[in-house]
């Protein structure tokens, strides 16, 4: 699965100063699993614009990381 994927490149990465971004398919819901298997940069244009509370969906996502 992509959390795999991503926890692999994370540890490929080690400690270089490196991004790993991760764009489609992040949500509100998921966001906080993709951080925690290693992506420190999300990409989620569709869990934005969803609805048009956008400040909301972006906070949502954003809150993500607290629970990560």
């Amino acid at each position: 699965p992509i959390l795999d994927k991503i926890a692999r490149i994370r540890r490929m990465i080690g400690t270089r100063a490196i991004d790993l971004q991760v764009d489609g398919g992040v949500t509100a819901d998921n966001a906080h699993r993709v951080i925690a298997a290693g992506a420190n940069v999300l990409v989620a244009g569709s869990a934005v614009f969803k609805t048009k509370d956008y400040a909301g969906n972006i906070a949502a996502i954003r809150g993500a990381k607290a629970a990560a």
